[in-house]
């Protein structure tokens, strides 16, 4: 049976290397969809888990997982000699910044020999990981073609970027648009018959490196537009307006606006990560960009200002930050999730420690962090905790905190998600809001008629 007609058919035998918050969430629609899947992971806990019918990841829920897994269309292993039978391959795995901001494709390697070792005839290979323009074309092509396995002719290679957003209810794999590029048309044509089986809708691209492109520009744009409300809060901070306020105002305008919220700072597995990507791969030719620097920059240093707010607020209330208790409310890089990569609140802790804070957080997903001083186990948020600290910090907004009662009991809050809003007539000069007037400071004096 030719590969046209396994992938439309559902035949096809289908291998996922890397099951973290992108390769298990796609595992499941391969399997929802009727392939046979088997996920590769080096992990052996995700393994057990996934083959014990439970899932570890928030967005996939262990009943379907389990379903999946007891009717055969699942299983987990982390032996690579399993490509040997399959028919495609969706390669998912982390790729990191190293320290010095340059790309870390060490997994996409490590995944890339074991699919050389059992490399056959007629396989789909898929890099779904975020990476620089080439990567797919130069990096991956290079290392599985040979004399014998020509891309195009015996094996095909392409690219299709995750756009995986963790806790989001309403977009997930299956309703999220999917672009798709290939060395090849074929490659694509046949990257396009795999994933029009369990994507609503397939978008192909000429090439594999106008879909790498496509991912960096998605999570570049965003970072930019982040560091720009970033900047904004900042202004308004100077100004004494309400940046909040002013960007709901301007996302009343129908045309030409699109709304973005400041925070702590960036964090997750793409936006903080992708633009470098794109940045490193552009030194090569003598190109600077200057935005993306720019946008880094800007965001790198909200930790900071939220310490700035948090120093303010204590010398308001007669204390300093030194041997003042802070609680940390929220510890993951985005609201209802447990993931920490990347997560500005890890630098916000270690900015107040530096300074004599004592901190302590609380995480309803998140029962332990390790900082550079050690592990911390999270706290029980109750009105004794906040009553006993001195600043509450929030820096998740998650759904499950109770932000007037939180307020209620707390001494001072330092808000950096807009999470009080509405709350200010309430509490008066408890509340100190990243990007709003300080309730205590002065506004800008008017300037004197000439």
């Amino acid at each position: 049976m030719q590969l046209t007609e396994k992938l439309t058919s559902r035949t096809a035998k289908v291998g996922v290397i890397g099951l973290g918050y992108v390769g298990l969430p796609l595992t499941m629609e391969m399997a929802e969809a009727g392939f046979t899947v088997v996920g590769i992971d080096a992990d052996p806990r995700k393994v057990k888990e996934i083959n014990e019918g439970r899932s570890y990841i928030p967005d996939v829920p262990t009943e379907v997982l389990a379903k999946h897994v007891s009717e055969g269309r699942l299983s987990a292993t982390t032996d690579s000699a399993v490509l040997a039978e399959v028919d495609a391959i969706s390669i998912c795995v982390p790729t990191p910044l190293s320290k010095t901001k340059d790309p870390d494709v060490s997994y996409i390697l490590a995944a890339v020999g074991s699919i050389k070792e059992h490399l056959h005839s007629g396989q789909l290979i898929v890099l779904e990981s975020t990476t620089y323009p080439g990567t797919t074309d130069e990096l991956i092509r290079a290392e599985l073609e040979s004399d014998k396995l020509k891309v195009g002719r015996d094996f095909y290679l392409a690219f299709s970027p995750e756009r995986i957003d963790p806790g989001n209810q309403t977009h997930g794999t299956r309703n999220t648009p999917k672009v798709v590029g290939g060395i090849t048309s074929r490659c694509t044509e046949l990257a396009v018959a795999l994933y029009s089986q369990f994507i609503d809708q397939v978008v192909p691209v000429s090439s594999s490196r106008t879909a790498e492109m496509v991912k960096l520009l998605e999570n570049t744009f965003r970072s930019v537009n982040i560091a720009l409300v970033n900047e904004l809060a900042s202004m308004c901070d100077v100004l004494g307006v309400d940046a909040y306020e002013v960007i709901d105002a301007a996302a009343t305008k129908p045309f030409g606006f699109l709304p973005f919220y400041p925070g702590p700072g960036l964090g997750g597995h793409c936006i903080p990560i992708d633009p470098h990507y794109l940045a490193w791969k552009l030194k090569a030719h003598d190109f600077t960009a200057r935005f993306i620097g720019l946008a880094a920059e800007v965001n790198q240093q909200m930790p900071q200002l939220v310490v700035e707010k948090v120093t303010a607020g204590l010398n308001h209330h007669g204390r300093s930050v030194k041997g003042s208790r802070i609680l940390a409310l929220g510890v993951a890089y985005k609201k209802d999730v447990s993931d920490m990569r990347e997560s500005p609140a890890l630098s916000v802790i270690k900015l107040l420690e530096d300074r004599g804070g004592r901190v302590s957080y609380h995480d309803p997903y998140v029962p332990e962090i390790v900082l550079e001083s050690g592990s911390m186990a999270g706290v029980p948020l109750t009105e004794e905790n906040l009553r006993l600290a001195d600043c509450a910090v929030i820096l998740t907004d998650h759904t499950d905190f109770d932000i007037s009662w939180i307020t209620s009991c707390s001494r001072l809050v330092v808000d950096t998600r807009n999470a009080t809003r509405g709350l200010d007539g309430r509490f008066g000069e408890r509340i100190l809001k990243l990007g709003a007037p300080d309730p205590f400071a002065n506004p800008l004096p008017l300037a004197e008629s000439a």
